[in-house]
């Protein structure tokens, strides 16, 4: 049952993240290869890769023994995605058509997916609070890309981190309310694991 819903999950993340840059790439007004590093500067592509990949692995991987703390880190990185764009930015657009299926894939039914599959099979029991630091790894290093690169390209992949628009320190303040967040996320997800216990 676990290789199959890792193939299942595997393939419905591929699927909306391959179908993405294909839509991205058919109705862009830049350049392939600027068009390409913009696809690759959002966080919930980077996050969904992440996803799709573990999926893979997990789907050919013969031993079923895995550290714990990775299921649970990536479950918190997919969950930021679902939740920021929930709460931040469905109201921004309104796509249609094949444009609304990814958009629910890579926002929402990926998110769930991954959640459901967390409760079900990560190895909950050893999970650490120390780990924590570890996996703000991902985001903290993502920040200082997408700053650094929309310093010279004058491309902020979010709203909240356009620095044109609000200035550094707006946009500092603003990445310090989602770090606090992630932390949050991540106590409530290793605090459930200590409390569930299930193997």
């Amino acid at each position: 049952m676990k290789k199959t819903l890792s193939l299942l999950f595997a393939l419905t993340g591929w699927f909306a993240i391959i179908t993405q840059y294909v839509l991205m790439i058919r109705n862009s007004e830049f350049s392939f290869w600027e068009t390409t590093i913009r696809f690759f500067s959002y966080f919930t592509i980077l996050t969904n890769i992440i996803v799709a990949v573990y999926f893979t692995v997990q789907t050919f991987k013969k031993s079923s023994n895995e550290k714990s703390g990775i299921l649970t880190a990536i479950t918190v990185y997919i969950s930021i995605v679902g939740l920021i764009y929930q709460f931040l930015l469905r109201s921004t657009w309104n796509p249609s058509g094949m444009q609304k299926l990814v958009d629910e894939l890579l926002h929402s039914v990926i998110p769930l997916l991954v959640l459901i599959y967390w409760y079900w099979y990560e190895n909950k029991n050893n999970l650490k609070y120390g780990s924590i630091l570890k996996w703000a790894i991902y985001p903290v290093l993502y920040l200082g890309y997408i700053l650094i690169r929309g310093s010279f390209s004058g491309f902020y992949p979010y709203p909240f981190v356009d620095v044109p628009s609000f200035g550094l320190t707006k946009v500092l303040i603003n990445a310090l309310w989602i770090t606090a967040f992630f932390f949050i996320l991540s106590l409530v997800f290793i605090k459930i694991g200590k409390l569930t216990g299930k193997s």
